[in-house]
Order: structure tokens, then C-alpha cells, then sequence
């Protein structure tokens, strides 16, 4: 088990899900298991709290279109789709990952939703303003502190409004809760490997702070939300906003 020491500092040991050589059905598997888990584990609040903020910012706009990368099997846009129903909000969700295993759970799991579309692509090979909105569920945390700006600044690229971050708070209390949880679920190697490790790579506050002085863009928000997790805002700025300010 890891000590409370090690919290203090991000893992940098790779997930076995990092390994793009690997998957098959074990890998599938474990996308399947992942949406159990997450379940449980209410992963996707943060993603929703974050989204209704930059709609609301936005004018509360009639028609959105969320993109979400490293989507895996994209489960966690569908509160998202069920709060857009209930605003009355013409939604459109585009999941994007790179391996073929997220491309099949994706589309098992969207079957019959003509609003969610796959498209099997990297965050840096996507077209600029392609989505209102992009979102990053469980995503940050594989890359290190010297690769986030770059990411971040990428994705706010391809979004016109800006982007959601949720990802998990490091904290032995999570750790221990995922640890116990993944093998009460799964036997899973992924699952039970990359859960408790995922904490060990998440965030604190200092590291949010830090990412904020570091990319181009003003008004960077994060709060803390149930159950250990940070939603993570960075609104696009618009041009005018920039020409205001004397920017």
C-alpha cells in the first residue's frame, strides 16, 4: 500500500492503459468494468458541474456540442445528455480516443443515440473549434506536470467556449476507497492496477495553481466536488474580452 508520504508528490509510474501495444479483451473488459466504477464512485459530477457552468457563462445556448478526449467508452456523458434533455438543449457529443477496444465499448454503449459520435483520433490531430465545449474526464493525470500547459492550451484550440477538467483528488482516502472497491468489482488486471494507481497520479490544489501560471489563458477555476475529485474550468477567452481588458 501506498504510504501517505507518497501523496505528497505525483506518481509517475505508467498505466498499464498507457501501453497502446497491449488491450484486446482483457482491455475492453476493463472499459466495461471502468463504467461500474464509476458508477460507484459518481466520476461523473464533476464533468456536468463544469459544462453547466460554461453553458451558463455562454449565454445558455439552445444547441451545444460536447467533445470528449480520451473519452474511452464515453460514459460519462450520459448525464450530460440527460441534463441537456431536461434543459431542452439540442446536444451533440463527440467522444475521441485512439484505440479500437474504446471505439467498440463506445458504440455498444451509444447504439441507439443518434447524438453521440466516435471518432478515433489523438487531442492533437483534432481541427480547431470543432466543439462548443471540450471536456477531459480521468484524462489529465496521465501526463505529467511538464506536458499539462500544452495539453490544456490544445484543448482549449479545439473548444470555442472553453474546457472541463475532471480528474482525481490525491489523497489516501480515495486511494484506499478505489484500492478495496476495484477488488470488490473486477479481476481485472487494468482495473485493479490503473484504479488505485490513477489516484496516486491525480492532483492537489498547489497543482492546479502551478498549471495555471503556466498557460495562456485568464480566469483558469478549480474546486474541489464529491467524492475527491476537482472539476477544473478554463474559460476561452473571447477577443473582445482580450481588447477590453488591453491584453
Amino acid at each position: 500500500m501506498t504510504s501517505g508520504r507518497g501523496f505528497r508528490h505525483r506518481s509517475s509510474e505508467p498505466e498499464l492503459m498507457d501501453d497502446f501495444t497491449q488491450g484486446g479483451d482483457k482491455l475492453q473488459e476493463a472499459l466495461r468494468h471502468l463504467r461500474r466504477l464509476n458508477r460507484i464512485l459518481r466520476a461523473n459530477g464533476p464533468a456536468l458541474y463544469g459544462v453547466k457552468r460554461l453553458w451558463n457563462r455562454s449565454g445558455r445556448p439552445d444547441r451545444l456540442t460536447i467533445l470528449d478526449v480520451g473519452s474511452g467508452s464515453g460514459d460519462i456523458n450520459r448525464r450530460i445528455l440527460k441534463w441537456a434533455d431536461k434543459q431542452g438543449v439540442k446536444m451533440r457529443v463527440i467522444l475521441a480516443d485512439v484505440t479500437e477496444e474504446a471505439r467498440a465499448e463506445a458504440e455498444r454503449l451509444f447504439r441507439n443515440d443518434s447524438r453521440v459520435l466516435f471518432v478515433k483520433q489523438d487531442l492533437f490531430d483534432l481541427v480547431s473549434e470543432q466543439a462548443d465545449i471540450v471536456t477531459a474526464s480521468q484524462f489529465a493525470h496521465h501526463f505529467s506536470k511538464e506536458h499539462m500547459p500544452s495539453i490544456v492550451e490544445q484543448m482549449l484550440k479545439v473548444s470555442r467556449m472553453g474546457v472541463v477538467i475532471n480528474d482525481i483528488h490525491r489523497h489516501w482516502i480515495p486511494w484506499v476507497a478505489v484500492w478495496f472497491v476495484t477488488r470488490c468489482i473486477s479481476g481485472n488486471r487494468y482495473i485493479r492496477h490503473d484504479g488505485p494507481l490513477s489516484v496516486a497520479k491525480g492532483f492537489r490544489g498547489s497543482d492546479f495553481r502551478s498549471l495555471a501560471r503556466r498557460i495562456e489563458s485568464s480566469g483558469m477555476t478549480y474546486s474541489w466536488r464529491p467524492l475527491f475529485r476537482y472539476a477544473v474550468i478554463v474559460p476561452k477567452q473571447r477577443e473582445a474580452e482580450t481588447n477590453e481588458n488591453g491584453i
